[in-house]
C-alpha cells in the first residue's frame, strides 16, 4: 500500500508491521477478487476490544451512572453511526480498498464498510503495539461522543422520572413545547416548556429541542 505515512499520521499511530494496516483496510470484495486476506477477522476482534476499553473507561468515569445507563451509553457509542464518524475524520475512505463492485457502488464510502474498517484498526492497533496504544485511539476518537451519550441518557431519565412522579395518583396530561428559538440556523438555542393538564411547570433551554424539552423536565422536578 502507498501513502502509510499518511495514513499513519491521520490514525496518529506508526505500525511497525504495515501488512496489518494494510489487511485492517482490506474489504471482503477486494480481498476475493484478489486472493488476499480481508479485515474481517481484524473486525472481529476489534469490536471485542472496543466494548471492553469502552466499558472501562464508562465505569471509572461516570461513577453515578446507572448498569443500565452504562450500557445504553456503550450501545450508543459502539454503533456504525459513531463509527462511521471516526472514519470519516480519518478520511479511511481514501485508503479502504473495496473490489470492482463495491467501487462501482461507492463502497468505500458506505457508512458499515468504513465503520467495521474501524474496528479492525483498532484490532491491528493491538496486534501490533498492545493494549495500551489501541486504547489511546479508542478514547480520543470516542471519548466526546461518550460525554455526548452520558448527557443524553441524563436527560432521558429526567423526563421518565417527571412523567412517573406525576402519575402517581392517576393519569394526567404532559406536553413539551417550543416557546422560543434564537440564534442563527448552525446554533440555534431553544427554550422549551412542560404543562401539566394546560398548566405550565417549569421551562428549559438547551442547543436542541430535544436538550430544552429535558432541562425543562428537569427544572419541574426540582420545582416538585
Amino acid at each position: 500500500m502507498e501513502n502509510y505515512k499518511e495514513i499513519e499520521n491521520n490514525l496518529d499511530y506508526t505500525f511497525k508491521n504495515k501488512q496489518l494496516l494494510e489487511n485492517a483496510l482490506t474489504h471482503t470484495s477486494y480481498a476475493y477478487e484478489n486472493n488476499q486476506k480481508s479485515n474481517e477477522k481484524l473486525e472481529f476482534l476489534g469490536d471485542s476490544i472496543l466494548e471492553y476499553i469502552s466499558s472501562d473507561y464508562i465505569y471509572q468515569n461516570y461513577k453515578d451512572l446507572k448498569e443500565g445507563e452504562m450500557t445504553k451509553v456503550r450501545a450508543t457509542v459502539v454503533c456504525e453511526k459513531s463509527l462511521h464518524k471516526v472514519a470519516q475524520k480519518h478520511h479511511l475512505e481514501n485508503y479502504i480498498k473495496v473490489g470492482n463492485s463495491e467501487r462501482h457502488t461507492g463502497g468505500n464510502k458506505k457508512p458499515a464498510i468504513m465503520a467495521d474498517c474501524v474496528e479492525a484498526i483498532i484490532a491491528a492497533i493491538y496486534l501490533d503495539g498492545g493494549i495500551e496504544p489501541a486504547k489511546k485511539f479508542i478514547i480520543e476518537n470516542l471519548k466526546d461522543e461518550i460525554e455526548l451519550a452520558t448527557k443524553n441518557v441524563g436527560e432521558k431519565d429526567y423526563k421518565t422520572v417527571l412523567q412517573e412522579k406525576l402519575q402517581e395518583n392517576g393519569d394526567v396530561k404532559i406536553e413539551y413545547k417550543i416557546i422560543k428559538e434564537t440564534g442563527p440556523d448552525h446554533d440555534k438555542t431553544f427554550e422549551a416548556e412542560v404543562e401539566v393538564n394546560g398548566k405550565v411547570l417549569a421551562t428549559g433551554i438547551g442547543k436542541s429541542k430535544k436538550a430544552a424539552q429535558m432541562q425543562a423536565a428537569k427544572k419541574a422536578l426540582e420545582n416538585l
